[in-house]
């Protein structure tokens, strides 16, 4: 039997227990999720999925976001009342 090693991930306690669950009703566990994806980055040598850069309009409204909770000015009850108020600030 192969050796086996731990690896400590940090992760937001909400996205961990969201995952869990959703792996739970496909009959995996989070490390049995973890198995799989570093299995497919060995077998495939890339992700097991796309990863884009942000386009110019995603870069800007992602350091809106920064400058808002960094100066703290607003907070927002969910993600539509957040775009909602980047749009206004752009004009659309």
């Amino acid at each position: 039997m192969p050796t086996t090693s731990i690896i400590h991930v940090r992760i937001d306690e909400k996205i961990k227990k969201e995952a869990a669950e959703t792996l739970e009703d496909m009959g995996l566990s989070l490390s049995d999720a973890v198995r799989v994806f570093l299995k497919r980055v060995v077998a495939d040598k890339q992700l097991p999925f796309e990863l884009k850069v942000p386009n110019a309009t995603t870069r800007r409204a992602m350091e809106d976001a920064d400058e808002i909770v960094q100066a703290k000015r607003a907070r927002y009850h969910n993600g539509s009342d957040l775009i909602g108020d980047l749009e206004k600030r752009r004009g659309k």
